[in-house]
């Protein structure tokens, strides 16, 4: 069946892009979004009060992620950004059911799974929370392309409340990261996907771990370059003056702090109850 070609010539490109994850994870795509297209006005939204999603029920998260998207459509968004593995991985086609074809929506699996179907041709490693890896999202998108692909998934729940909390570069960290990689089903990888928006915050350590022997997937520079293929075809791309706004379910000192190491000081985080 042929897909029908969407329309956006309702959109302008003075408009926003809207971003969401369940905390500071989606920071490093949007600030490669920034980095990739400087001149786009940004809306973040962090869902701070039910983090992780990756140890939440399907049903939980299908609720977030379709109250999240509704409010980043009332923002009068030209795009949605789902920033969240877990999010895609579980509430991807409820977020597509709501937004009706009004705007585009990029999330971080896809653009991740067809890029590498096409590069490598041997094992690949993807290390992502429980709700991610329960239900092989990424072994499903990768093969679909590429059927010959080995896909081993790895649930690695502890990354993420560590990181939300701050232990970057902590001994508690690192021992947690020995413990994940050195695990036998990573054992024969030569590609790593990191599956979780949140991990590229540990990327240095992870590195440390593998040194040259694995490749490592960016996946915020594959899902900014989507966006922007989107955007540039549809005539979408911001010609005005950028500006960024930054939303939380509940506010906490350590997104507060983590998110400004991420994005600068110019982060001004607004309390948006869901």
């Amino acid at each position: 069946m042929k897909k029908k070609k969407q329309d956006y010539s309702h959109l302008e490109a003075h408009q926003p892009i809207g971003i969401f994850d369940s905390g500071v994870g989606g920071l490093t795509v949007a600030k490669e979004i920034k980095r990739r297209l400087p001149n786009e006005r940004i809306i973040y939204f962090g869902d701070t009060k039910h983090l992780p999603y990756g140890e939440k029920s399907k049903e939980a998260i299908i609720g977030y992620c379709t109250k999240i998207a509704q409010f980043l459509l009332d923002k009068n968004c030209k795009a949605i950004v789902i920033a969240c593995n877990s999010a895609t991985a579980n509430a991807l086609k409820e977020v597509i059911a709501l937004v009706d074809g009004r705007v585009p929506v990029i999330d971080v699996i896809h653009p991740v799974a067809e890029k590498i179907a096409f590069e490598i041709h041997t094992t690949v490693g993807v290390i992502a929370t429980k709700a991610t890896v329960a239900s092989g999202i990424y072994r499903k998108s990768i093969r679909k392309h590429n059927k010959y692909i080995k896909v081993e998934e790895l649930a690695t729940p502890l990354l993420v409340p560590a990181i939300e909390e701050g232990l970057r570069n902590h001994p508690i960290t690192h021992s947690i990261i020995y413990h994940y990689l050195s695990n036998k089903k990573l054992k024969d990888i030569e590609t790593l996907i990191l599956g979780c928006t949140h991990y590229p915050l540990l990327l240095e350590e992870i590195k440390q771990y593998y040194g040259t022997r694995v490749r490592i997937i960016d996946s915020p520079t594959i899902v900014a370059n989507e966006l922007a293929q989107v955007l540039e075809k549809n005539n979408l791309l911001n010609k005005e003056m950028p500006y960024y706004q930054f939303f939380v379910s509940d506010v906490t000192k350590n997104f507060e702090k983590i998110s400004r190491k991420i994005f600068g000081n110019q982060i001004q985080l607004e309390l948006q109850e869901l």
